[in-house]
């Protein structure tokens, strides 16, 4: 048995990697089965380990609590098995507030309570090119955005420009290995998802896509193999602590799967997962036509991620199921032929306050067409659009608030009444009658917040400019 005698320092909810050296003859992915069981006092967790190429297997680690670790490795080859040591995990550091979890039904928070709020945006292939200036731009741009998620696609697709590289072995349809992986693709993932955590930014990572039909193999993959994708993903991201898995996108346009499929590979990823990460699956939609939500209130999924373009269903929506709403692909601001591709900035706008509003999330695309980075929500780059300064209002206006917006209504300590585009000259309004509260007008296009001179009770009427997409927030004073 061999015995690791450095003690390592790790931080809370941060990494602890152990690096060893073993066969690499055969298919080590498919013929070494690898793992390790991490203790603390009487608490156990047991990840998978991988293979990483040219011999090398490793073990990775997120630790939840503060205190010595003590491991064990466990291998079907002797080279790998037994190796034992500890670690020190450290309180965490600024900014690290850990994963994200449900809280309350409706809403978010970081493992250390620090509310969480999606702000999500679409950037689906930004890491496929290993364009490094290209990636640094996207990364400077995220950093000056409101965006604080990022959904991602993990497999290539039909239409997309030749990738240099891909999670399988291959470089192209014709020599694609789906029985081994490609080190070097996830090695770089991994470097962006670091990136993403230094910016304080989710990696909403998509699994699976309907978009390859047939030219890759990866959307008509067999049970096996899509169990093994899976496992050794998350063997590899699991511990990076600002990951979710969004298992599908648009997932009933894939005809080679079921919905019993689609079950059956997300109680997998449950079941793989040690850390219990968000989960999710994406449904598609003909846009402006019909959509089929996937069943939402079924115990392996955590969250709701919607694809519709109504944000008034949002209302619909919590009350069928008490889970948070994502609408992650509401339609893209843009000029592209598609119809999900080419709402005006002032629209997209328009259904994050309608959502907020009413008790969800609402997630950004963009998707020009013939700019200088293509379009964003394929390649990253730029953003062009008129609604992200906006949508950074609108943050700052729900963070100012409590996290629960929805509960201060009831409770009649907070409001945000959103009146869309309806051009109102003045509403009536039915407060407390023993309670005082202050009213602001805010205009959410032109980003302005109007207090009014008097505080407010029981019945009241309150002026409004006639102009569409106002709204007021009302408070309670003191």
């Amino acid at each position: 048995m061999a015995i690791e005698q450095n003690m390592r320092e790790v931080e809370q909810w941060g990494q602890f990697e152990l690096t060893l050296n073993g066969p690499a003859e055969g298919n080590p992915y498919q013929e070494v089965q690898f793992s390790a069981r991490f203790q603390y006092k009487n608490y156990t967790v047991q990840p998978d380990g991988f293979y990483d190429g040219n011999g090398t297997y490793r073990i990775r680690f997120m630790p939840d609590r503060p205190g010595v670790w003590r491991y064990v490795t466990h291998s079907s080859v002797d080279e790998l098995d037994g190796h034992n040591g500890e670690f020190v995990c450290t309180p965490p550091s600024v900014g690290n507030h850990g994963t994200v979890r449900v809280k309350d039904h409706y809403l978010f928070a970081y493992e250390d309570g620090t509310s969480y709020m999606p702000f999500g945006t679409t950037c689906y292939h930004w890491t496929h090119y290993r364009n490094e200036e290209l990636e640094e731009l996207t990364l400077q741009t995220l950093k000056s955005s409101p965006f604080n998620k990022v959904r991602m696609c993990l497999l290539p697709t039909r239409d997309m420009k030749p990738p240099l590289s891909v999670a399988f072995a291959g470089t192209c349809p014709e020599d694609m290995d789906k029985r081994q992986f490609n080190p070097a693709f996830f090695a770089h993932l991994e470097e962006r998802i670091r990136d993403l955590m230094q910016l304080g930014i989710e990696a909403d990572l998509v699994l699976f896509h309907p978009y390859d039909k047939g030219y890759w193999g990866v959307d008509n993959m067999d049970a096996d193999t899509d169990a093994f994708y899976l496992r050794y993903v998350i063997a590899r991201l699991a511990s990076f602590r600002n990951v979710w898995w969004s298992l599908c996108n648009e997932y009933d346009f894939n005809k080679n799967k079921t919905v019993a499929d689609w079950d059956r590979l997300l109680q997998l990823t449950q079941r793989y997962d040690p850390y219990q990460h968000l989960r999710s699956i994406h449904n598609g939609t003909k846009m402006y036509k019909s959509s089929s939500l996937y069943d939402f209130s079924k115990p392996w999924i955590t969250h709701q991620s919607i694809q519709h373009w109504d944000a008034e269903l949002t209302t619909e929506w919590r009350e069928a199921v008490a889970k948070p709403i994502v609408i992650d692909e509401i339609s893209y601001e843009g000029n592209s032929s598609r119809r999900w591709g080419n709402i005006s900035g002032e629209e997209l706008t328009h259904r994050f306050w309608e959502g907020l509003s009413r008790g969800g999330f609402v997630g950004h695309g963009e998707s020009f067409i013939e700019r200088e980075t293509r379009a964003w929500i394929s390649s990253g780059g730029k953003l062009y659009g008129e609604s992200t300064e906006r949508i950074a209002f609108l943050r700052k206006v729900m963070e100012e608030g409590p996290a629960d917006w929805m509960q201060a209504a009831q409770e009649g300590t907070y409001e945000l009444l959103y009146f869309g585009r309806h051009q109102h000259a003045y509403k009536y309004l039915e407060l407390r009658q023993e309670v005082s509260y202050r009213i602001e007008i805010i205009d959410t296009w032109n980003m302005t917040v109007s207090p009014l001179m008097d505080t407010f009770s029981g019945s009241c009427r309150v002026d409004l400019p006639g102009k569409p997409f106002m709204a007021l927030r009302i408070q309670k004073v003191g």
